[in-house]
């Protein structure tokens, strides 16, 4: 899925969001393993990522060719910020029409915009891949990120008190929304 989206960052900074290529591999796993150090929010520790280089290029072409799944980068001054991407639930025909969303932005870009601005381009990819609905877990201290999707139009359908065990804090409560198309 292709997607190229140019926007102005709260503090007046270009970012352009677009889908990810095989030629951004590096940079797409160094701002992972990077957004994965910098918060405990996330579903999994720079540890348990296994992808090599030439894993994360190949990943990302089957992205960059896919009609329903994607992977969206936010560039600023050619630095990788974050990545975003929505992925299919499954093939079945009870879930064809369900997809998870995901985003993950480097600390030092907080609070510019950039987490709203990939959530409305990975919605909106999601209605273009024909998706009805649109998923995603949010762990329930992260209450900046769980405002800001509630007012992307997602609600909230359930909570899971022990959804994530951290390293750090033991058990996370995690909400479970969701946002039809």
């Amino acid at each position: 899925m292709q997607y190229f989206k140019e926007i102005i960052l709260n503090d007046g900074r270009k970012c352009i969001l677009r889908n990810c290529t095989k030629e951004d591999c590096r940079d797409v796993l160094s701002v992972f393993i990077l957004t994965h150090e910098e918060t405990d929010n996330l579903l999994t520790y720079p540890d348990e990522n296994t992808f090599t280089e030439e894993q994360e290029a190949e990943y990302l072409a089957k992205k960059a060719e896919s009609e329903n799944e994607i992977e969206i980068l936010a560039e600023i001054d050619g630095v990788v910020a974050g990545t975003a991407g929505i992925d299919a639930v499954g093939g079945c025909f009870k879930v064809r029409h369900r997809a998870e969303f995901g985003v993950g932005i480097a600390k030092k870009y907080w609070g510019l915009g950039i987490g709203r601005a990939m959530t409305e381009a990975c919605i909106e990819c999601a209605r273009k891949a024909g998706y009805e609905q649109l998923e995603l877990n949010v762990v329930a201290e992260n209450e900046r990120a769980v405002s800001m999707y509630r007012e992307a139009g997602f609600t909230e359908y359930g909570r899971n008190p022990r959804g994530f065990k951290s390293r750090i804090s033991g058990f996370q409560e995690v909400v479970c929304m969701r946002i039809e198309l």
